[in-house]
């Protein structure tokens, strides 16, 4: 089965409904790796800062995976957190086709068709780009 995924969180609702998925995989095969990255994006970092003021702005991006890598703890499947920075789509991009992932799993935001024709979401960025499997959860 997949024995390399990349599991791209950013602790939303539907990151974490991508999570449980990505475990459940992960457990099919006893030697598959989890990578999982969170995307620090420079756009909305100043905004993170100041919403966590007075704490270490990477314990409170920690914070955001913490009920993830504790799903990951307890499924039992080998993982590793990875922080990365830059605009979230064409970063996990980068970073999957440069380390040759057997799937890439991320949550759809769920934007509107306009939302998503004017901005364009970040799984279909990584869905158009990625040269390795997407699974989109919704």
């Amino acid at each position: 089965m997949f024995k390399k995924i990349l599991y791209a969180a950013d602790g939303s609702e539907h990151s974490i409904r991508a999570g449980e998925k990505v475990f459940e995989l992960a457990k099919l095969s006893s030697d598959t790796k989890v990578d999982i990255i969170y995307v620090v994006d420079p756009k909305h970092s100043k905004d993170e800062v100041l919403s966590n003021w007075g704490k270490d702005a990477e314990d409170a991006r920690k914070g955001k995976l913490e009920f993830i890598v504790q799903k990951a703890k307890k499924s039992g499947v080998k993982f590793e957190v990875i922080f990365l920075n830059g605009d979230p789509g064409p970063t996990i991009v980068d970073y999957a086709n440069k380390n040759n992932y057997d799937l890439i799993v991320l949550g759809s935001r769920g934007l509107n068709k306009f939302q998503e024709m004017v901005l364009g979401s970040v799984s279909h960025k990584v869905a158009k780009r990625a040269t390795s499997p997407v699974l989109i959860v919704k």
